[in-house]
């Protein structure tokens, strides 16, 4: 099956620009809602200020990582830095997680010890907020499709827009009938959807940084497409992993017949070209085996 990998890159200073002015827009707000849910006494809104404080980090930290990933390669770092997006990631989604069980033990602490909450200050507040997370979101979510890095700031604001929805309904049913236990239900809801989010995506940058191939891609298939290649005999030593979320690089020993020696560089030419057309690999290093030179006790993936 064929896999083709064709991604739509945003003028890189175009989105420095967005993703600056998300942080300014979110650590204003991260502050009105602090103050707000002080006032009001609201936990529910303390926790979305805290979450939203985490997606004004996380986009400091996503702007951090897109100026480093364009660094070019060098000696110390001959595959580039591409690879501080996908670290970038992992910090923030770890992050999520942190604030997530954070906020369910301070919300089961409201539960046997419900406060006095302002509904009117909430329900303001949280409107603000929910207009902010829209804008920033927007700002975000077209750079996301393309970036594992602005994906994980992206579903920060998406959670936050949620959140924020959550602490509205809290707000209106503690003006209408004084629910107080509502303040913390919100809390767990959007903590609940915090973790749901965290985990859903914190695989796949594991999967980039653990070296793992891509979720899109079977190893046996790449395989199997060496195979066919006419001249190749066997192929083993396949690796096969992710350089960064677009590149995926290939290396691997193939073994052709000793009449097709004088042809090695026609066949790994052959083998190159099918590997880029129909998985979308630019980065493949092959090395060229006769069946006397051959290695011994061989697996098809990685060494033993």
């Amino acid at each position: 099956m064929a896999h083709g990998h064709h991604h739509h890159h945003m003028d890189p200073a175009a989105g420095d620009r967005r993703i600056l002015f998300a942080i300014l827009v979110n650590l204003g707000l991260t502050i009105a809602q602090l103050v707000g849910g002080l006032f009001a006494g609201s936990l529910a809104l303390i926790a979305d200020a805290l979450h939203n404080f985490s997606d004004a980090i996380s986009l400091i930290i996503a702007f951090g990582a897109r100026k480093i990933a364009r660094r070019p390669a060098n000696a110390d770092m001959t595959f580039g830095y591409g690879r501080a997006e996908a670290v970038a990631a992992l910090v923030n989604y770890t992050t999520l997680i942190v604030i997530g069980l954070y906020l369910i033990f301070e919300a089961a602490m409201r539960f046997f010890d419900p406060q006095g909450v302002d509904g009117w200050l909430i329900v303001i507040i949280a409107g603000v907020a929910l207009a902010v997370d829209l804008v920033t979101a927007a700002l975000t979510h077209s750079m996301s499709k393309t970036s594992i890095n602005i994906r994980a700031a992206f579903l920060h604001n998406v959670a936050d827009a949620l959140g924020s929805v959550a602490v509205i309904v809290a707000g209106v049913l503690i003006l209408l009938y004084d629910w107080r236990l509502v303040d913390p239900l919100a809390t767990l809801l959007i903590a609940g959807y915090i973790l749901w989010q965290a985990f859903s995506e914190i695989g796949g940058v594991i999967r980039i940084l653990m070296l793992g191939s891509p979720p899109d891609m079977e190893g046996k298939d790449v395989a199997a497409l060496i195979r066919a290649v006419d001249g190749v005999k066997d192929a083993h030593h396949i690796h096969l992993w992710q350089m960064d979320e677009h590149e995926t690089a290939l290396e691997a020993h193939i073994v052709i017949a000793e009449e097709d020696a004088p042809s090695a560089d026609e066949i790994r030419a052959a083998i190159k070209q099918r590997l880029h057309d129909e998985f979308a690999i630019a980065h493949s290093t092959l090395e060229m085996e006769r069946p006397g030179d051959a290695c011994e006790e061989t697996q098809v993936f990685g060494h033993g």
